[in-house]
């Protein structure tokens, strides 16, 4: 006769997953992943020692990493129902991840934890309580009492110092870690914040709070920042930039399109590059005007391409031979709106109206064709 033998391990198992079918679905923690294989793993496994006390599942939205990082969560998912995956294919980014990954849940409290292990995850059942007792959010701060950067090198820590500072001054959030991506928020102020977020970049807490139709009612609680388990660290000066994007959207987004601000911006450097190129043309190369203003326009349009294609159009951004074909449609493109500018630009200086009129509006109607038909056709989705 089979006689059952007590294992503490598959003991401790079937407790968790009996919680789990017992009782309704308490937290989700969505997981953003990309290239994050050597870390799931041992996620998984603090997770279920710090949340053993609710019913919980763990959501990791993976960007199709080509390390197998969605491979490893499918393999721990077929003997765990509570970790469950969402990959994304032809999308990328960490708030837009994030909120997918949310809206994939029904629990009535989400957080949000990074996949490298820097978050500490002992804080994630504080942070469910603070939100179960009455809080809309409730943040892991680095800044508060109790809370640390850990070892951070002096010139990291001054930048996040710097980001911080510059948050709370433009957008006038009292958060003391604004841009702190470790939290949990009701699902209630979540909705009624999602008509209204940005989704850039990597800022999804404050991308909320800015975005609420409400003062939300804020919990914090400290812990100590850790260095990653394993991989390589993604901060890059593209973060920087995403993070100015979302601070000018947040400001001036409702009034000018942020994509349109920034090819408007690199225009304008576009345009101090044609004047250069140009002076040198005419005055070191002594090239004839046409020659020299034609010169002027090759450069500053393919400059201006390549500097759209990095920053402006970075989520969508041409590679290999996409990026050749690309810049063809983008001369013809803003050939035309160089036409444009000038013919209406005449024809309102025929009209009476004084040159500088003529030239701005001209500019301005060009400027908005080249961004609308790039939109559509050189960076379609």
């Amino acid at each position: 006769m089979f006689a059952y033998q007590k294992n503490d391990f598959f003991d401790r198992a079937y407790d968790e997953l009996a919680v789990a079918f017992a009782e309704p679905l308490q937290l989700a923690v969505v997981i953003p992943t990309f290239n994050e294989r050597d870390n799931v793993g041992e996620m998984v496994e603090r997770l279920r020692r710090a949340l053993r006390d609710i019913n919980w599942e763990a959501i990791f939205v993976d960007d199709n990493s080509p390390d197998g990082t969605a491979a490893r969560i499918s393999e721990i998912a077929a003997s765990d129902p509570r970790i469950r995956l969402v990959h994304r294919v032809g999308r990328v980014g960490l708030s837009s991840a994030v909120v997918e990954g949310m809206l994939a849940s029904i629990a009535p409290v989400v957080a949000v934890i990074d996949a490298d292990l820097q978050h500490d995850e002992t804080i994630l059942l504080s942070l469910y309580r603070a939100v179960e007792a009455g809080s809309d959010l409730a943040v892991g701060t680095r800044y508060a009492d109790g809370g640390s950067i850990g070892s951070w090198s002096e010139q990291r820590a001054s930048v996040s110092r710097a980001g911080t500072r510059l948050a709370r001054t433009v957008l006038g959030t009292e958060l003391s870690d604004p841009m702190s991506g470790f939290f949990a928020i009701r699902r209630e102020a979540l909705m009624a914040a999602l008509p209204r977020l940005s989704s850039i970049g990597y800022k999804i807490l404050l991308d909320i709070v800015v975005s609420s139709p409400r003062q939300l009612s804020i919990q914090e609680v400290p812990y100590t920042f850790r260095e990653r388990f394993s991989g390589v660290s993604k901060l890059d000066t593209a973060i920087l930039l995403e993070f100015a994007l979302l601070l000018i959207d947040k400001t001036i987004g409702r009034y000018i399109p942020t994509r349109f601000f920034m090819f408007a911006a690199v225009g304008g450097f576009g345009l101090l590059v044609h004047l250069a190129v140009l002076a040198f043309a005419l005055n070191f190369a002594h090239l004839s005007f046409w020659s020299a203003q034609a010169a002027a326009v090759v450069v500053s349009m393919t400059g201006n391409y390549f500097i759209n294609n990095q920053l402006t159009y970075r989520d969508r951004r041409r590679k290999g031979l996409g990026l050749f074909t690309g810049l063809i449609s983008f001369y013809l493109i803003c050939g035309l709106g160089g036409a444009a500018n000038v013919g209406i630009g005449e024809l309102i200086y025929a009209d009476g109206q004084t040159w500088w009129l003529a030239g701005l509006i001209g500019a301005a109607v060009g400027s908005v064709w080249n961004y609308a038909v790039t939109s559509c056709l050189t960076w379609r989705r």
